[in-house]
């Protein structure tokens, strides 16, 4: 299923009966991350899985020099339009990684939408900015990398797509196939796509600038200011 928001294509699976529950993926992913899971989920719930803006099989639009088109802020305007296109006005989210920054900033611009959250494996962004130190820098060192101009790191990646999704996912899990074969070979034939390693780089671009800005205000205020 497609649904169109702002111009932007959104690719997203549906599944299921009862009350609507949104799930949002992680990167370097796509909504098949949730493939293990959902069809249980789907027992008890209208599933929606939809693939972020810039990943999977989404569109990857035009970005600026604010990067604004992938601030989180505009994921979660696209998902408010998914759920409401389903006719789903009142909803819970769940968002792992990168869809749980994003799930945080759809709960603080919509809060009348969101009827439970589920932030999974992040911590605030600036936080983690303001803590950052040698073990940090290390294991996050992607943070750091993808934010760099373009195209420098999107050469790099493009260079070979699947050693560096191996390299980023190889360790993930408890126990071995945490990811399965199929999982990787569905999130190598999107990364394989340079516009979908652009959108993901203008993804942590957006992280480290105009998202900041956006987690900052808080209130009337900060909807003046941006008036």
């Amino acid at each position: 299923m497609r649904i169109e928001h702002d111009g932007v294509g959104i690719h997203l699976r549906v599944a299921g009966n009862g009350p609507p529950l949104l799930l949002l993926h992680g990167y370097p992913q796509t909504g098949y991350m949730w493939h293990k899971i959902a069809p249980q989920l789907a027992q008890q719930f209208s599933v929606v899985i939809p693939d972020l803006r810039g990943y999977g099989d989404s569109d990857k639009p035009q970005t600026d020099a604010t990067h604004s088109p992938y601030s989180k802020r505009a994921m979660a305007a696209d998902m408010i339009a998914v759920m409401r296109a389903l006719g789903h006005k009142n909803f819970a989210v769940a968002g792992h990684d990168r869809g749980g920054r994003v799930a945080h900033r759809l709960a603080r611009d919509y809060p009348d939408a969101v009827s439970s959250l589920a932030v999974l494996d992040i911590v605030p962004t600036a936080a983690m900015y303001e803590a950052t130190d040698k073990v940090f820098a290390t294991a996050y060192y992607h943070w750091f990398f993808l934010i760099q101009p373009a195209p420098f790191p999107e050469n790099l990646i493009g260079h070979d797509p699947a050693f560096f999704l191996q390299h980023k996912t190889g360790h993930w899990g408890r126990t071995e196939g945490a990811i399965t074969d199929a999982a990787f070979a569905e999130y190598l034939r999107c990364f394989s796509n340079p516009a979908t390693i652009h959108a993901s780089c203008e993804d942590y671009r957006a992280a480290g600038s105009i998202d900041l800005e956006h987690d900052a205000c808080v209130g009337d205020f900060c909807h003046w200011l941006e008036s």
